[in-house]
């Protein structure tokens, strides 16, 4: 028995042992706890009822008021807030070589004006060509239409059909003088309007520009504020609310930069093809200027398209009138292909949405603020997304017990 007992006794106890305490280094409390529980993710905070059934409904109609209230201001804090984490990814790239904030968002500004300049520069060149063209032969054009004309009134006549497409003793230029004279009042009252109109949209525009740069400016500070009101994660990237809201955006930029890149491509073969067939004879010439453009003009939802077929259709007007009317119908085509086939499967894909929802939030965004908001309704609704499903995970309802009795 003493040998047992000896054997297992310290015959030199250290003061550690005698104060109880290990003979190794002590541990900090991160390595004391368990692998797996070092990465786990926070309890999720508990909504109680009295919150869910007064405040979260009060909450709603409060926002709701002050979005109809607001109006405008709403729609240009989005616009604002929108372009600077679009631009965000890029002046946090430069800051990653020791730039200052303030320097890398004026030089990210400065390529973003310089690329549009120079897309303006590249497509400048066929269409003043076209237009110094037309302006050359602008007699000899008048001079056809009116034989036109003429002829086509006579072959009416013949058939007995009277009808006077260009009175006694004046050319068909002059009749549209004539019609354009008796308009100039009515374009003469409409000329106020239309001023106020531009130099708002110009005000608009300063605006959005000035609060994009001190979004991007205190971009840090915005989102060190949107983790103190947001429910906290678990430290990750892939769990930070901010970190998430930006992939959205990134991922919605991937997605429209694909859509433009697939229908400029599509535009400018086409084009191509229409020069080898001799339906636009132009179409070869200027096939890549015209594909870049509308695949530039699919940026901006809705009007983009029309105005990025108008090179190409006043190009071939001016040239062969007749290949307008087919360049226009190849536009038509390829609008109805990219708004109903297109642009759902790519927005739907990248922003991981069904795309029936892409087709509404772009319909919605056009019915509450027009193009403008169809351009934003996207980077929205990915941001809505992040948002609900950033929720859903850290957020969880207080139960409603049921009675185990019956209502009656």
């Amino acid at each position: 028995m003493s040998g047992v007992s000896g054997a297992t006794r310290d015959p030199d106890p250290s003061p550690a042992a005698v104060s109880g305490e290990s003979e190794a280094q002590p541990r900090t409390e991160a390595e004391e706890r368990p692998p797996e529980q070092a990465s786990a993710a926070p309890a999720k905070a508990v909504v109680p009822r009295w919150v869910q059934l007064v405040v979260l409904p009060l909450a709603l109609l409060a926002l709701w008021a002050l979005a109809r209230a607001a109006g405008k201001v709403v729609l240009v804090f989005m616009v604002a807030g929108v372009i600077a984490l679009i631009l965000n990814p890029a002046v946090a790239f430069l800051q990653r070589s020791r730039i200052p904030r303030g320097l890398a968002v004026l030089a990210v500004y400065l390529a973003f004006f310089l690329t549009l300049a120079g897309v303006g520069a590249l497509l400048a060149n066929p269409i003043s060509n076209q237009v110094r063209t037309f302006t050359n032969n602008l007699p000899q054009i008048v001079d056809e239409a009116n034989k036109k004309i003429a002829t086509f009134q006579n072959e009416l006549n013949q058939q007995g059909i009277h009808i006077h497409l260009v009175k006694q003793g004046k050319t068909a230029l002059q009749s549209v003088q004539d019609k354009v004279a008796k308009s100039a009042g009515k374009i003469a009252s409409s000329f106020g309007g239309l001023l106020t109109e531009v130099a708002n949209a110009i005000f608009d525009l300063v605006l959005v520009f000035v609060l994009s740069v001190y979004m991007l400016l205190y971009g840090p500070r915005i989102g060190a504020l949107v983790r103190r009101v947001m429910p906290p994660g678990d430290g990750t990237p892939g769990d930070d609310y901010p970190t998430l809201v930006q992939r959205a955006v990134s991922r919605y930029v991937g997605g429209q930069l694909l859509f433009s890149t697939i229908m400029g491509i599509s535009t400018g073969l086409a084009l191509f093809l229409f020069g080898v067939l001799g339906i636009f004879p132009d179409g070869r010439k200027y096939a890549l200027a015209f594909g870049m453009f509308y695949g530039v003009m699919e940026l901006v939802p809705y009007i983009g398209p029309i105005l990025g077929a108008l090179p190409a259709v006043v190009v071939a007007l001016f040239t062969r009138p007749i290949s307008a009317l087919w360049v226009a119908l190849l536009f038509l085509g390829l609008q109805q292909l990219e708004g109903h086939i297109v642009a759902p499967q790519v927005f739907g894909h990248t922003l991981r949405i069904n795309p029936l929802l892409v087709i509404f939030a772009l319909l919605l965004g056009l019915t509450l603020y027009g193009v403008i908001g169809a351009l934003v309704a996207l980077p929205v609704a990915a941001v809505l997304r992040e948002t609900a499903v950033y929720l859903s995970r850290h957020l969880t309802f207080e139960s409603w017990e049921r009675s185990p009795r019956g209502l009656l």
